[in-house]
């Protein structure tokens, strides 16, 4: 793949940093749900930041399958209708694998505008499901939770890629 003009060469991830993070990641969604927040409708969605950063970053090894299982646990974590996180997370999921190439010849602030429509989708097919099974609209705060995401895209872009910009061997004489 053709790098762009000052991009870092990045080592590879480490596959139990990828699946440490989500787990940390749904570990943080549970708390915050059951938290001071509690389960407000502003609130963002962590798992959804990182899902779709590995799918962008990683896609061969996290893709819709992982974005399915991490939906069933938030579904029944919260008690909600069955297969509403799995399917908002496994649109995602495609989404973010179908753009991938594209969207890191961004720049990391520009990326948190090419990821917003994904984060409005994933709230619009969480909030349909939920509608259809008799649920209630949670109002227009709702609308605010996609926003908070895209504007903590380059926070958990720095973050996550931060191990895989470290030098192997420091050394004066190899830049790389």
């Amino acid at each position: 793949m053709i790098m762009r003009p000052g991009q870092q060469l990045l080592l590879p991830a480490n596959p139990l940093f990828i699946w440490g993070s989500l787990l940390v990641a749904l570990l943080l969604n549970i708390l915050l749900n059951m938290g001071v927040v509690g389960r407000a409708a502003w609130a963002p969605d962590l798992l959804v930041l990182v899902l779709t950063f590995w799918s962008v970053h990683q896609p061969q090894r996290v893709g819709i399958g992982v974005a399915f299982v991490f939906g069933i646990f938030m579904d029944v974590h919260q008690a909600a209708l069955l297969g509403q996180h799995a399917l908002s997370y496994t649109a995602l999921s495609f989404l973010a694998i179908a753009i991938h190439r594209r969207l890191l010849w961004f720049s990391v602030p520009s990326q948190a505008f090419q990821v917003l429509p994904l984060f409005l989708a994933t709230h619009a097919v969480e909030l349909v499901v939920r509608m259809v099974g008799g649920g209630t609209f949670p109002g227009w705060p709702v609308l605010l939770a996609p926003v908070l995401e895209a504007t903590l895209w380059p926070v958990v872009s720095v973050l996550l890629l931060a191990p895989q910009r470290r030098a192997p061997d420091p050394d004066e004489n190899r830049p790389l």
